[in-house]
């Protein structure tokens, strides 16, 4: 039996993750001396709040190799094979901390670890699809190769409603080229090299709403779908729903944005992950 294990950073729906039986290895969201464990310390709404309020962005930080290698160990008392599938190194430290943390074992289990290259449900949707191949049975090279596989075929399209943070953070990337316009345009944006780069405009937020739904209608051979919500779930829950009228028969998760990417895209976040 082939365990599968992922960073919160993934934004996997946790009655999913239970159900899959997937572990979720938390990050660390540090206000001011205030330190706390993604989605057990503070909640990722409880984050939002608190990120709306403070006067100085705050930092995120990753797992410990030590915190890796005792839940490496304890996997490793209860399957054959570990998978962990991890947010790309140039968003954070954790694939390296996870690469470490396997040398720190005490328990001898093959271990293999995967850079998503991205994060959020890129990385959330190749760990549930891991998770489900790993219930059928597979072996851990069948598992690896899967998430091979299905890494060039996710694609993730995001707009924001605020630009400060991605200023503060540093990582606004060729959005700066659209500074100039920001009053006046919704830039749908992706993820490239840690940083983020846009790929159309339009006027109004109900406009980019409807440049991701359509986008996700695109592919008609869609095989999963999952849109995410900083604060703003009634949105999320409305692009799920008219997503889901394109797509009835395949899965449609609703998450939330976690705090290491909430921190620099802010609370009014959408983004719309498609696996073709």
């Amino acid at each position: 039996m082939i365990k599968i294990v992922t960073d919160s950073v993934s934004d996997i729906p946790k009655e999913i993750a239970k159900e899959l039986d997937i572990t979720v290895i938390p990050t660390y969201v540090h206000f001011g001396n205030e330190v706390y464990k993604n989605g057990i310390d503070i909640t990722t709404d409880e984050f939002y709040r608190k990120l709306e309020k403070c006067t100085e962005l705050p930092t995120t930080s990753a797992p410990s190799p030590g915190l890796f290698a005792t839940a490496f160990d304890e996997l490793a008392e209860k399957c054959t094979g570990i998978v962990g599938i991890f947010i790309s190194h140039k968003f954070s430290a954790t694939y390296d901390a996870a690469v470490k943390g396997i040398d720190m074992m005490k328990k001898k289990c093959q271990v293999k670890v995967i850079d998503s290259g991205s994060a959020i449900m890129v990385e959330g949707i190749m760990a549930i699809e891991a998770a489900k191949k790993a219930r059928e049975g597979a072996s851990l090279d069948e598992i690896v190769n899967l998430v091979a596989d299905i890494k060039p075929r996710l694609h993730m399209r995001s707009t924001l409603d605020d630009f400060s943070y991605l200023l503060k953070g540093g990582r606004i990337g060729r959005v700066q080229a659209w500074l100039g316009t920001m009053m006046k345009v919704n830039p749908i944006n992706t993820i490239e090299d840690g940083v983020a780069v846009p790929v159309a405009r339009v006027r109004t937020r109900e406009k980019a709403t409807d440049w991701l739904c359509e986008y996700a209608a695109s592919f008609k051979g869609a095989k999963a779908v999952a849109v995410e919500y900083g604060l703003n779930v009634d949105e999320g829950k409305t692009i799920v729903q008219r997503i889901a009228a394109v797509f009835p028969e395949i899965p449609i998760y609703l998450s939330q944005i976690s705090p290491i990417i909430g921190a620099h895209a802010g609370p009014g976040m959408i983004a719309v992950t498609v696996l073709d």
